[in-house]
């Protein structure tokens, strides 16, 4: 009888590697460094975050949304990033800018986007006509025969009252800026409004947006809180605290989970 020896597959023998070089704190920090200013730039240069305080653009975004915005798109284009993809403002963007009204310096305001240079707009019980077209805009809010207002929504043929929350520099540019029924739309600027029409103070108001005030658009809802309507007249100090003691001790029931992502249209 033949007798078969066990074949046994070699033990590796074991290969000693050079010591790894560790980082020196010096180096940690530099790398620390150099990640706080590429996310410093992010935020302040291509994206910025801000929250919705207001019903103006309700359902399309709600009170307590907190928003990612785009600074880059709507930017004017720069000779130094010609690798950076600019365009200009179309029509139905959802746009970010600083109000046009010398009366409140630096308030930040997201309307819709209606009508862009040459554009001729009017409204007709707060149906949008622009160049003659009437807009199909399932997003608006419109008037009812309760609260029907006839500047806000036969804009602009209805002479706005002294009781009409207009800013003065657009009462006196506003026969100016119409021509016939409707508005024109001048170079370097844009109308924009609120999709909750009755419940929104918009271009119907303080004007056109110049171009330079356009900040950018926002992309998506990174959280969203269920925020009463009237928080963001409480300015006090205590109701600030207070109120965010109870985002903290309701963060997980009053987060609306479903607008977690949600892109904005």
């Amino acid at each position: 009888m033949t007798n078969f020896a066990e074949q046994l597959e070699p033990t590796p023998t074991p290969v000693r590697h050079k010591d790894e070089v560790t980082e020196t704190p010096l180096e940690a920090l530099a790398s620390i460094c150099t990640v706080l200013v590429v996310g410093l730039f992010a935020m302040a240069f291509i994206f910025q975050n801000f929250e919705i305080p207001s019903a103006s653009m309700q359902n399309t975004l709600l009170i307590g949304d907190h928003v990612v915005v785009d600074r880059v798109t709507l930017a004017p284009p720069t000779k130094w990033a010609p690798f950076v993809h600019y365009r200009p403002v179309q029509r139905g963007d959802i746009i970010v800018f600083l109000k046009p009204n010398p009366e409140s310096p630096d308030l930040i305001l997201v309307k819709r986007c209606i009508g862009v240079p040459g554009d001729h707009i009017h409204l007709r019980k707060g149906i949008v006509y622009l160049n003659g077209v009437a807009q199909n805009e399932p997003y608006a809010g419109m008037p009812t025969d309760d609260n029907y207002s006839p500047y806000r929504d036969d804009f602009p043929s209805v002479t706005p009252s002294p009781d009409e929350q207009l800013t003065e520099l657009w009462r006196q540019e506003l026969p100016q800026a119409i021509q016939g029924d409707d508005i024109v739309v001048p170079p370097g600027k844009v109308f924009a409004m609120g999709d909750n029409r009755t419940e929104s103070l918009d271009g119907r108001y303080w004007g056109f947006v110049p171009d330079e005030n356009i900040m950018g658009r926002p992309l998506f809802v990174y959280w969203s809180f269920n925020t009463p309507a009237d928080q963001e007249d409480k300015t006090s100090m205590s109701d600030r605290v207070g109120f965010v003691f109870h985002v903290v001790t309701h963060i997980f029931t009053g987060t609306r989970w479903a607008r977690t992502l949600h892109v904005i249209r």
